[in-house]
């Protein structure tokens, strides 16, 4: 095993507990979408829950988002859905550390990630792997208007660089789903707990985090945390916000959190709503 492999390992190793085949919940969520919902702690205390996302596009191809550990059962969906993965997507800064199996087990995919990703792998001593595709705040209209035609025709996107992690988010729109992964949370984590014997509330810091990141009633916490925490420019924050709230979306996918099954753009709009401007809509 080579030293940059023996980095990945350990790093994944402290963040994701457990076998990923015996603790991995495999859902198909819409006809075209597979989550791969897995256990994760932040900082080893706060009861986060980790997912990836594999969406069939138009054409019969495959994008994954936010990979996972590549195990023989999530190889087996991919294998299930087509085989072909065209795109591997790290949404922003922080979810890419699967990125290396995925891109050596397809090594024809394009990988679309935010700029300073491919620096910030170098330095942490990750797998060379080039990025294809990277949005800046510069290029990103452009970008996502001369992305290949079987991606375009499945999904729409939009690059939150006003996000302190710089998000790509995805809107597959066959199957009126939301995809991201950091712009919002919906805990507690069930799901993505689901096949451990650990209660995804437990934990005094979790309950506390999970006053600021859930989606229930005015959800007037993770309003200010995103107001606080995450809108790092505010202007291009909520310009992003406007372009998403506007899509048509009946689910919404987080990276964190249960899935948002119905009623998902309002929930958005209203989770959204210091940032996209009632009068705006």
């Amino acid at each position: 095993m080579t030293s940059i492999a023996k980095v990945t390992e350990q790093t994944t190793a402290k963040l994701f507990k457990g076998n990923p085949s015996s603790v991995m919940a495999i859902r198909q969520v819409t006809p075209n979408i597979v989550t791969f919902s897995v256990p994760f702690s932040r900082f080893g205390l706060i009861k986060f829950g980790g997912r990836g996302t594999l969406a069939r596009l138009n054409n019969g191809a495959l994008a994954v988002f936010s990979p996972v550990a590549l195990s023989p059962e999530v190889r087996a969906e991919v294998d299930k859905m087509g085989g072909h993965v065209s795109y591997i997507i790290a949404p922003d800064m922080e979810h890419h550390l699967y990125l290396g199996p995925w891109k050596a087990a397809f090594p024809n995919a394009s990988v679309i990630a935010p700029d300073g990703l491919y620096q910030k792998r170098q330095k942490q001593g990750n797998e060379d792997i080039p990025v294809d595709y990277a949005f800046t705040r510069e290029n990103k209209r452009e970008l996502a208007t001369t992305l290949p035609d079987d991606f375009r025709s499945t999904f729409d996107l939009e690059f939150f660089d006003g996000h302190p992690s710089r998000e790509v988010v995805l809107l597959h729109r066959a199957d009126k789903t939301l995809i991201e992964a950091d712009l919002m949370f919906n805990l507690p984590s069930h799901e993505q707990y689901s096949k451990t014997d650990e209660d995804a509330t437990s934990g005094l810091i979790t309950k506390f985090f999970t006053m600021f990141t859930n989606t229930i009633g005015n959800m007037t916490g993770q309003q200010r945390f995103i107001n606080y925490a995450m809108a790092k420019d505010k202007g291009s924050f909520a310009a992003s916000s406007r372009i998403v709230a506007a899509w048509n979306f009946e689910k919404i996918i987080p990276c964190h959190g249960d899935v948002i099954e119905k009623d998902a753009n309002d929930v958005f709009r209203k989770l959204f709503a210091w940032h996209i401007g009632k009068e705006k809509l």
